[in-house]
């Protein structure tokens, strides 16, 4: 029966940090620890050095312990400025933790990059990856105290570590429903349900590469908020393209979508996509690096005298990746982007050369791209071209993280969770809690799940 869960993901991370932390370098068993100075550093050896050292794992350790599991308890952390914080998540303890002994503080620093490390890989297991990290580093010092060499102590670790990820994922199974997915979240948020379902309906409206985010809301109640379709963070360039003065925002129902890569300024290059809306008595949408001069004018000039709904945006994003998104929108509406590259002039556009949607909707800040009319096999493709640049190895984690934002406004969608609450403490204990069940259910998705309440760990320790 799986009752507790965590991801393969999260658990493979932890044992491969707490090898990287615990036993990395050659000499943290055998340890000569180093405590700067300004102008000299302080050295201890052998037993000294080890026995500081595992003081402050100790002490961080046993800080962080006591947020393990369903029935872990919350920790208050004194903050500089502002309110103190109440949290349950493992690395939050963590990072918090400064030793006033330097030698102690060396220990607990290895503790900590051992929990910052399972948070980047798998975004959950912190508390786990500490505790277990303690029990290491422990053993490990014992068995140096009783005269085993430092080096074979290592390769018997990473031997094992080898076999427990290896059992991790023979052992696995992977998960899909909308059920399963509110079971994993719920108990990585301390058995919260609501926190489990509201993940499980974002998840289920933005599919499992959406992009969804947690916020602070405004409220009391926690809030989602679900765009469907191209969500980018550009306003109007011009109030008066405003269509509902009450709401200050501009709405158009299956607009004409002019795309561009430079700045447009002058009259005659906009004159044909002015003069194709005239006569199909349809709005007219351009998205471009920016628009000034007798461009704008007219387009102002045209709204304000009813002649032709229009309104301008600038293109979102910078350089290379502004391009990139300008042709995800091209493939979203059916369009061409007019470039200079590519030698296609806006003055000599022709109608299919543009693109349209369904609906859009333009606020001061961002604009909405609903039901574009490009065909789902493109879209597909496109989807399909991202996937492959996002798994190049040489792809960054910031490039990455970029990609998989243009990847969920293609293929799914964007959810934003706001947590509400009467106060500022309140509202973030329950946003850590939000994250971590979201990267835990993330990582289940993508890697299944093992049965939880440390059962894994049990089986595999009787079999190494």
């Amino acid at each position: 029966m799986y009752r507790r869960v965590m991801s393969v993901a999260a658990k493979r991370a932890l044992s491969r940090s707490i090898l990287a932390r615990a036993t990395g370098a050659p000499g943290v068993l055998s340890s000569v620890a180093t405590r700067a100075y300004s102008s000299h550093k302080e050295i201890q050896f052998g037993v000294d050095g080890r026995s500081a050292l595992l003081r402050g794992v100790d002490k961080l350790a046993d800080a962080v312990a006591v947020t393990l599991g369903p029935r872990g308890r919350n920790v208050l952390i004194e903050q500089t400025y502002g309110s103190p914080k109440i949290t349950k998540d493992g690395v939050t303890v963590a990072k918090s933790i400064t030793l006033e002994d330097k030698f102690e503080n060396l220990g607990a620093r290895l503790v900590q990059d051992v929990a910052n490390h399972a948070n980047e890989e798998a975004g959950d297991g912190t508390t786990t990856a500490t505790v277990l990290a303690r029990a290491i580093f422990a053993e490990g010092v014992k068995n140096v105290a009783a005269g085993c060499n430092p080096m074979d102590l290592r390769r018997g670790v990473q031997m094992a570590v080898d076999a427990v990820v290896k059992f991790l994922k023979e052992h696995s199974r992977m998960i899909a429903t909308s059920e399963e997915i509110a079971q994993v979240a719920t108990i990585s948020a301390n058995g919260d349900r609501h926190v489990g379902e509201l993940i499980a309906q974002a998840m289920a409206k933005v599919g499992k590469e959406g992009v969804i985010t947690v916020k602070d809301g405004k409220t009391i109640e926690d809030e989602l908020e679900v765009t469907e379709g191209m969500r980018f963070d550009r306003g109007y360039i011009s109030p008066y393209f405003i269509t509902d003065a009450k709401n200050q925002k501009v709405e158009f129902e299956n607009p004409i979508i002019v795309l561009s890569e430079k700045k447009i300024s002058a009259l005659q290059d906009i004159l044909p996509a002015m003069e194709t809306a005239a006569t199909q008595r349809r709005p007219l949408l351009i998205i471009a690096e920016d628009v000034d001069g007798e461009a704008l004018a007219a387009c102002i000039l045209n709204k304000l005298r009813g002649q032709l709904q229009v309104a301008a945006v600038k293109a979102p994003g910078f350089g290379d990746n502004r391009k990139s998104i300008l042709g995800d929108l091209a493939v979203l509406t059916n369009a061409q982007v007019f470039s200079d590259e590519l030698d296609v002039k806006l003055d000599r556009a022709t109608p299919e050369m543009y693109g349209t949607t369904g609906a859009v909707t333009i606020t001061k800040e961002d604009t909405i791209i609903l039901n574009g009319a490009g065909a789902r096999e493109a879209i597909e493709q496109r989807c399909e071209q991202i996937r492959g640049v996002m798994h190049d190895p040489s792809t960054s984690e910031y490039e990455k993280e970029k990609l998989q934002e243009r990847l969920a406004k293609l293929s799914g969608g964007v959810a934003v969770i706001r947590v509400g609450g009467v106060s500022e403490v309140e509202v973030g204990e329950k946003k850590d809690r939000f994250v971590d069940a979201l990267n835990a259910t993330r990582a289940a998705v993508e890697e299944g799940i093992v049965p939880g309440d440390a059962l894994p760990r049990c089986t595999i320790a009787g079999e190494l």
